[in-house]
């Protein structure tokens, strides 16, 4: 299919939480976007009614960027302080899901040593690849300590930041991921939205589509207030000022990530000429 993804009519009828963004969605989308949408289904299984919405990094307990402990390759990645959810965090877990099935598929193996280069692993050829613990680190969604990772650290501090986060983990800090224009997206891509009341929102793209009144708008998937949580939304194109579209096209890069790479956090965002 080329040009810009607009959905049948009948995705309208779609419950707001489902599990079938696979079924539904996942014979356009393309390479690695099949298993986010895979990630999805096994967020939303989390939450079958959405888990509730809930930010407030002073509250007791803090927010919770997904509400059930989220693991890759065994390794846990967040201990939730809540059963809630918000945005980045909800579009995250889908990316970790997704990155565990893709890492299952090419038989990825956990290094438990805390420092690789030392390790007896160092200087052994290994048939499958290797996921280190520094590697872990940078994914991780909290300090060791349980206490809250700052906005710009790490992977997971960029996504989580203030702007346009997709962009800045997985172009700039990984490298992972393409940033690709608003009439090239298709289900799965990482779409974050910055809308005209000066917040934003951190989701997946699920496609374009027309409301009954036969307005345009966004189809997307993440946790919101008006879907109490985790389920799919539908937003008026009238309401965005721009966004940042990014598809996740190098997973393998995971396997080199750094801690120390750097990142500008000034990216500007596309306008939607559809």
């Amino acid at each position: 299919m080329i040009g810009w993804y607009v959905l049948p009519p009948t995705t309208l009828e779609l419950p707001t939480q489902h599990r079938r963004h696979v079924e539904v969605f996942g014979s356009d989308a393309p390479g690695f976007n099949r298993l986010v949408l895979a990630g999805i289904d096994q967020v939303q299984g989390s939450a079958p009614d959405g888990g509730g919405y809930f930010i407030g990094i002073k509250a007791k307990p803090t927010e919770s960027p997904i509400g059930y402990p989220l693991t890759l390759c065994g390794r846990r990645l967040l201990d939730p302080p809540r059963r809630t959810s918000y945005c980045s965090g909800a579009s995250y877990a889908a990316f970790i899901e997704g990155l565990g099935l893709w890492m299952a598929k090419e038989r990825v193996v956990w290094s438990p040593p805390s420092d690789f280069e030392t390790s007896p692993f160092a200087n052994v050829s290994f048939e499958r690849p290797v996921l280190t613990a520094e590697q872990v680190e940078t994914l991780r969604m909290q300090e060791l300590d349980g206490g809250r990772r700052d906005d710009g650290v790490k992977f997971w501090g960029n996504w989580n930041a203030d702007g346009f986060g997709n962009q800045m983990a997985l172009v700039q800090y990984s490298g992972m991921g393409t940033r690709i224009k608003p009439s090239e997206a298709r289900p799965g891509d990482f779409l974050n939205i910055s809308w005209k009341s000066g917040i934003g929102h951190s989701t997946v793209f699920l496609g374009w589509c027309l409301t009954k009144d036969g307005e345009k708008a966004v189809r997307y998937w993440s946790s919101q207030t008006g879907t109490n949580g985790l389920g799919d939304a539908v937003a008026l194109l009238s309401k965005i000022s721009s966004i940042c579209l990014v598809r996740v096209t190098h997973p393998e890069r995971v396997l080199s990530i750094r801690s120390s790479a750097p990142v500008q956090p000034k990216v500007l965002g596309d306008a939607i000429d559809w």
